[in-house]
């Protein structure tokens, strides 16, 4: 898994500087709200005035940037007219961020606001351990106006146990998987993208790169798409299916469709379409290299116009699947207030300036207007050079995406696209139920191990199925799977009971 998220994580560090954004234009005055121009106070201000000055420490994932601290001072000029409160930002790079912030909570550190994720800092863990405050009434009572902007699958998702412990990004809320190909080549050897349905229906334009384009890899390594919603890490074998029986947990490894997947994978394998070491590589394939023709990501509307933007050549898609909407796509990027905050009500108040004003939102992810981007009289924006190189924030960390600019270049109708994405989005059986895996956490451990070892080569392609997924599933029964599945099948089952 830790592999896993560090490719998730560079991918989306490379795209973050080119995410495109708001469509909020008529309210990028040159201005900060809060200010007229007779300098007379706004109601905002003078309530301001009444709360005694705090400093709010804000832990951040992604790597430290050089101007920060210029843009920063922009950020507090404004948060201190605004609610009288300044934000001392904390960067922790990706490789570190988890770990550190392990280490910050263990040793009670008092802290006031930090991102977590279903996959970094681990928002349903550390809401069990009461590392973060729960928000409900913080958010009915502070929160007013991005309750009212953030999209209701988010809160209502990211419940533990019927209680919100982290402000959501509103942003894409459904997972969806496609295939993304290199359009160049598609096109140089007139492939025929519509024909493609599944991982099956690469055969024919694999073959005629493998035979055409010596200096190309059929496919950018990836794990092959299963159609479950996984519990835990997405290699565990614990799983609900999509369709038929969703109220049963199961082993994904025993499914006739991931055997029939495999066979597929390992099919590409031995014809040469996946690189020989697959399993081990930790090649992250950037998209500026031209060395590929097929890759498996996950899609937002317009995605494939960002992809195209940062490979330099034009990246085509097709869905594997419907949007569905997971634990983990509602949790994937959070805010929380922590239990040790000494100012959780100020703290709830810059969340919600932050995931409502457009103006603190774009100054957080593109910096200073004329500084770090130019904005064009139409309201739409582009980067200057000291946004790519001192200023190239995670955006999709941040906060709300659908207040931010849009780029010079982006379609007009992005957040209109990504609010119909959200409302096509289906909810997966499991949407809302985190496992509590204290009970089986031996098995849990011997399990991950038994996982490590045959998942990668099988979910790659490497090794023959028919002869390592019987091998994988003896281990996992030894390790305990069944205990496991028992005690998440009786919390689902509890779960589902309070639930309806």
């Amino acid at each position: 898994m830790k592999s896993f998220v560090m490719k998730l994580a560079v991918m989306v560090f490379l795209l973050v500087g080119l995410v495109a954004c708001s469509s909020a234009n008529e309210s990028s005055q040159s201005e900060p709200e809060g200010h007229d121009e007779s300098g007379e106070q706004s109601a905002n201000e003078t309530e301001a005035a009444d709360l005694d000055h705090v400093t709010l420490t804000w832990y951040m994932i992604g790597t430290p940037q050089p101007d920060l601290e210029l843009v920063m001072e922009e950020v507090n000029a404004y948060t201190e007219e605004k609610i009288n409160a300044t934000v001392d930002l904390r960067m922790l790079d990706w490789g570190e961020y988890d770990e550190r912030m392990q280490v910050i909570t263990t040793s009670g550190e008092a802290y006031d606001i930090a991102f977590t994720s279903s996959w970094a800092n681990n928002y349903a863990l550390n809401a069990r351990r009461g590392a973060f405050l729960e928000l409900n009434d913080l958010l009915d009572e502070h929160g007013q106006e991005m309750k009212e902007l953030i999209d209701p699958a988010f809160l209502e998702g990211a419940q533990v146990d019927g209680k919100l412990y982290a402000v959501p990004t509103n942003k894409e809320v459904g997972q969806q998987a496609v295939l993304s190909f290199n359009n160049e080549l598609v096109e140089k050897h007139n492939l025929d993208l519509s024909s493609v349905h599944s991982l099956a229906d690469l055969e024919p334009l694999l073959a005629v790169i493998k035979e055409e384009e010596s200096d190309v890899t059929p496919i950018a390594t990836f794990d092959a798409y299963l159609p479950f919603d996984s519990i835990l890490q997405e290699e565990m074998p614990f799983a609900f299916r999509l369709e038929g029986n969703t109220n049963e947990v199961i082993n994904k490894y025993e499914e006739d469709i991931t055997m029939e997947t495999l066979k597929t994978m390992h099919d590409y394998y031995k014809k040469g379409y996946i690189r020989p070491d697959a399993a081990t590589s930790t090649d992250s394939w950037p998209l500026e290299t031209p060395n590929w023709f097929v890759r498996k990501e996950l899609y937002q509307p317009y995605a494939e116009l960002i992809w195209t933007r940062t490979a330099g050549y034009e990246i085509a898609t097709r869905p594997l699947h419907e949007p569905y909407i997971f634990n983990n796509s509602v949790t994937g990027s959070m805010q929380a207030i922590s239990a040790t905050s000494k100012n959780p009500e100020r703290a709830m108040m810059f969340l919600n300036l932050l995931n409502s004003d457009p103006y603190l939102r774009n100054l957080l992810d593109k910096g200073i207007e004329g500084v770090h981007y130019e904005e064009l009289e139409d309201g739409t924006i582009n980067d200057l050079p000291a946004r790519v190189e001192r200023y190239n924030m995670p955006s999709f960390a941040i906060g709300n995406q659908l207040i931010l600019k849009l780029y010079e270049d982006d379609p007009q109708d992005k957040w209109e696209a990504f609010e119909a994405f959200n409302e096509s989005a289906i909810p997966s059986p499991a949407l809302g139920f985190y496992f509590d895996s204290n009970p089986v956490r031996t098995e849990i451990a011997a399990i991950s191990n038994v996982t490590s070892e045959f998942s990668p080569a099988l979910l790659k392609g490497a090794v023959d199925p028919e002869e390592y997924l019987p091998l994988f599933n003896d281990k996992l029964n030894e390790a305990g799977l069944q205990k496991v599945i028992d005690e998440m099948q009786r919390q689902f089952d509890e779960w589902q009971e309070l639930n309806q």
